[in-house]
């Protein structure tokens, strides 16, 4: 699969068109999940690269994410703006990212979940359209770079206690003193902020609001994805040390989730709002994933498959405003429902997507991670009643205020949207709602 992957490099110099290029993405996705053994095992071993069932989810989601930026990316094409060299750090991304998920290797792991970082700061300095983007990138970069950094000289001690640094192979860290506590946090806190927990959270929005809507959808849909994905994977050394502090991370969670709840209904840049709502919504994927329960695991697969589908396709739907309006207020930008009224439907749907409403894979994992939580601790439901509350509100607060209201007197005419739009955003929004018919191929543990 790599090797396709590659082949498409030498592809983009060859040829200039892009839709050959977004086609062969989405080939290669299709060929990838007809192909693959839908077995619990790890499949495809070779060279230091593997997948079991939640790599496979996780590698799918990349590669169909990565087709959608490449449709919804024609403006850099018809401005002729670096066109190609677009296209091949994207495709450089990709790989990364294939690699991230497919590593059977530690090492191989924490090197190539760092280099995803290089082509997603190229995106935002290259292709972002204001001048702080500069700054939004440092952020990213040192909020990244130092979390991580602990998380390498944790791996090398791992490795020099004598244990393999093979994936699912290596044994337990089992030091309960003052040195296995820094241990734990120095492993976890490089997830932590990728994730982003509330507190280590202001590169993301930052990140989201200068970022093109190339480096808002692949840092929404599968970037954030890796904090989780990383957790499934380390917390397991620290099986024994975890549960001394699960308490910790689900209490700053929630209650974190909450706080960004209320910071969402006085936003009023619509990335912004889209972008710390994704803090809340993995709040809740982080307390699923360290009360080491089953149905939190699955819970926390399922949200960041929905999650990854859905924040896409709002920052999608942000972008085609901004490029119509020249606006991302929503002060400036409402009532589109008389400006753009065939995107109204997709408005809705998305927005009710990320409210977790049925049918959306979000409520499948809601559910799940509700689950999960409330039995850990009868306490948290409290906290729990008020996420879900203000999730409602603050994406009913950004679906009426775009959508109603008188629109802004300066602007004369507009295209209500492109076959080419609708499209992605249909690509968006039915494996979010049809993928919930088939359920157990999502939950890994079945």
């Amino acid at each position: 699969m790599l090797k396709y992957i590659l082949s498409l490099m030498l592809l983009i110099q060859i040829s200039w068109r892009w839709e050959i290029v977004q086609f062969f993405i989405f080939l290669i996705s299709f060929i990838f999940a007809i192909m693959s053994s839908h077995y619990f095992c790890i499949s495809g071993l070779g060279g230091m690269l593997g997948y079991d069932f939640t790599s496979y989810i996780l590698i799918l989601l990349s590669m169909w994410v990565m087709g959608l930026i490449v449709m919804s990316s024609y403006k850099v094409k018809f401005m002729n703006n670096y066109s190609s060299l677009f296209l091949v750090v994207n495709i450089l991304l990709l790989v990364m990212l294939v690699v991230t998920f497919s590593a059977m290797d530690y090492l191989l792991f924490y090197i190539s979940f760092e280099s995803s970082l290089i082509p997603t700061l190229i995106l935002i300095l290259g292709w972002g359209y204001q001048p702080e983007r500069v700054e939004a990138g440092i952020y990213m970069l040192f909020y990244t770079l130092f979390a991580s950094l602990p998380l390498l000289v944790s791996l090398l001690s791992v490795y020099n206690c004598g244990l393999s640094l093979t994936l699912n192979v290596v044994g337990q860290v089992e030091v309960f003193n003052l040195v296995g506590m820094i241990w734990y946090f120095a492993t976890v806190f490089a997830f932590i902020v990728k994730l982003p927990m509330y507190m280590f959270h202001l590169w993301l929005p930052k990140a989201h609001v200068e970022a093109p809507v190339a480096g808002s959808m692949i840092l929404a849909g599968v970037l954030l994805k890796l904090g989780g994905y990383g957790l499934i994977r380390v917390l397991p050394l620290f099986n024994e040390v975890n549960k001394l502090y699960s308490g910790l991370w689900v209490s700053v969670a929630i209650l974190g989730g909450f706080i960004v709840s209320m910071m969402c209904l006085r936003q009023v840049d619509i990335k912004s709002l889209i972008a710390y709502s994704s803090v809340a919504h993995m709040g809740l994927v982080l307390c699923g994933l360290v009360v080491f329960g089953w149905w939190g695991l699955n819970g926390a697969v399922v949200v960041m498959v929905g999650h990854g589908l859905c924040s896409s396709g709002l920052f999608c739907l942000a972008n085609m405003v901004y490029e119509r309006v020249g606006s991302r207020s929503l002060l400036i930008s409402k009532g589109l429902l008389s400006f753009m009224p065939s995107m109204g439907l997709w408005w809705f749907l998305l927005s009710i997507g990320n409210m977790a409403a049925p049918p959306t894979l979000n409520l499948l994992g809601e559910i799940n991670l509700i689950m999960s939580v409330v039995s850990w601790s009868q306490l948290s439901m409290l906290g729990i009643s008020l996420l879900s509350f203000f999730s409602a509100a603050y994406t009913l607060y950004m679906y009426s205020l775009s959508q109603h209201g008188v629109f802004y007197n300066s602007v004369y005419s507009v295209c209500s949207g492109k076959i080419r739009e609708y499209l992605v955003l249909f690509l968006h929004w039915f494996p979010l709602n049809v993928l919930i018919l088939k359920g157990g191929m999502l939950i890994p543990l079945l």
